[in-house]
């Protein structure tokens, strides 16, 4: 007899178990179904039309007379599919979690400015509950003290600002963000200086823009 668990541990790459042969035939045929591209592909927008007409024809088809032990096969085979799928379902979904857990995030280029035209970095940005977390790296960028410092903006299509962290230099920098990297897809870094003024000082020495579809 073969159990729900023995097929699910069998469809999540388990080799071992009790299944007996045509089991395991049947479960590999449907991970091959299952591992098909086209299975995936969205269907046409006009899908639902066709199969309503093929049920209709149907309809209009002579009876076919299906003996009881046929029909409770049929039943059996269904309920084994129906099975397969859930447990499928489970593994594709653990993948998903798996991949989204190892995400490596979405990586800026960033260029020098003529300030510092030495300089270089990159940005990776990690989409996290409470915002975007922004690890940088830069080289290039002498340290600023005594009331000097570097800040990081986040800048939109119409030159939009939004401010996101000031450090010193640029040696494993996280900065925050609580806007979209969709709306605000320019990062610039700007000198700036204790002065009582909030705005940038519109001295950039790096930026970089993601190309967002």
């Amino acid at each position: 007899m073969n159990s729900d668990d023995e097929r699910i541990s069998y469809l999540a790459g388990d080799p071992e178990g009790d299944l007996d042969a045509e089991a395991r035939a049947e479960l590999d045929e449907f991970r091959a179904l299952l591992a098909d591209p086209s299975l995936w592909v969205e269907p046409d927008t006009d899908l639902e039309d066709r199969i309503v007409s093929a049920i209709a024809a149907e309809a209009k088809a002579p009876a076919k007379v299906i003996s009881l032990d046929a029909r409770r096969r049929r039943v059996g085979r269904l309920g084994g599919i129906v099975a397969a799928v859930a447990a499928a379902a489970i593994v594709v979904v653990a993948l998903a979690v798996v991949r989204q857990d190892g995400d490596d995030g979405v990586v800026l280029a960033l260029q020098p400015t003529q300030l510092v035209p030495g300089a270089s970095g990159s940005a990776r940005v990690f989409s996290e509950q409470s915002g975007l977390r922004i690890e940088l790296n830069a080289t290039g960028l002498p340290r600023r003290d005594g009331g000097l410092y570097y800040q990081a903006w986040l800048r939109d299509a119409a030159g939009n600002l939004v401010p996101i962290g000031t450090f010193h230099d640029g040696d494993h920098v996280t900065l925050w963000a609580g806007v979209s990297l969709a709306e605000f897809p320019t990062l610039t870094i700007t000198e700036e200086q204790v002065d009582n003024d909030q705005a940038s000082s519109g001295r950039r020495v790096l930026l970089g823009t993601v190309e967002t579809k």
